[in-house]
């Protein structure tokens, strides 16, 4: 058995220990559960112990993990095919936010980071996502019928299908990963295979993609200084380039052939585990 998420799949994982009690359980740990719910809630507790192979997406997770847990953990990256970058706007600065509005990827940081931008800024921040509560829509909307000295800062596409995001993604000069909590967001991915620098929340899941010497952190929830990175990377071409150079040297951690075969090891490696235990 293949499970997603401690919590949300620990009702299946208890059902197929019972009932298959010398077959591998992997259980991936993917966001919520690992930075959230292993804290309190007991059914995702219950599915570490039940699991027999832990999976986490990036390189600072294991460090949420108890020992014993540690043990039976390995990391294997999300990836994305490499895509050349497309031309960006002229007359903006285009950064992307991308993901559905919901508290946990924090949409309304990096719309106050906008307001905090001075007159002359041409930074325009690109937004794809549903919102998810009335009250992301209400500010979405406002602005995005905004302008700031006859242009707009801020345009909202809603969702859009993943073939145009990506390319809309290779289009943008700078990205915006401003989540609470993550267990290795895939846009990063996305955006560092098409060469485009990330700027994002100071958190473990963030950290464990781009690496703890990253220098596009800011702190989580500070839109001012989120404004400040804002404002520099758009008018400091080197730093841009720097960030950019910092990317690029995590990429191959996202290759395609690489997590596949990843993937294919832990396939062995539940599947040794199987067998081993049915010989006995």
């Amino acid at each position: 058995m293949i499970a997603l998420h401690a919590r949300r799949s620990a009702g299946a994982l208890s059902t197929f220990a019972e009932a298959c009690p010398n077959h591998a359980r992997v259980l991936v740990l993917t966001g919520t559960d690992l930075y959230r719910d292993l804290a309190v809630d007991v059914w995702a507790q219950r599915s570490l112990e039940l699991a027999t192979h832990l999976v986490v997406l990036q390189e600072a997770a294991p460090d949420e993990l108890a020992p014993r847990h540690r043990r039976k953990c390995r990391v294997i990256y999300q990836s994305a095919p490499t895509r050349t970058p497309g031309m960006p706007p002229r007359r903006t600065f285009d950064v992307i936010l991308v993901g559905h509005m919901r508290p946990e990827k924090d949409p309304m940081t990096p719309m106050r980071a906008l307001l905090r931008l001075p007159a002359d800024s041409t930074v325009r921040l690109v937004h794809i996502g549903d919102a998810l509560d009335p009250a992301y829509a209400e500010a979405a909307r406002g602005l995005n019928d905004r302008s700031w000295h006859s242009m707009r800062r801020y345009r909202w596409l809603g969702a859009r299908p993943h073939g145009e995001t990506r390319r809309r993604i290779g289009t943008a000069r700078a990205m915006i990963v401003s989540s609470v909590m993550e267990g290795g967001a895939n846009v990063i991915v996305e955006a560092v295979t098409a060469g485009v620098p990330v700027l994002a929340s100071r958190i473990p899941g963030n950290i464990g993609m781009l690496g703890a010497d990253y220098d596009g952190y800011f702190t989580r929830g500070d839109d001012a200084e989120l404004a400040e990175l804002l404002d520099r990377v758009s008018r400091d071409p080197a730093f841009l380039a720097h960030l950019a150079s910092q990317c690029a040297e995590r990429a191959a951690l996202f290759d395609p052939a690489r997590e596949a075969a990843e993937v294919l090891r832990l396939a062995d490696d539940a599947l040794a585990w199987t067998h081993a235990r049915s010989t006995r």
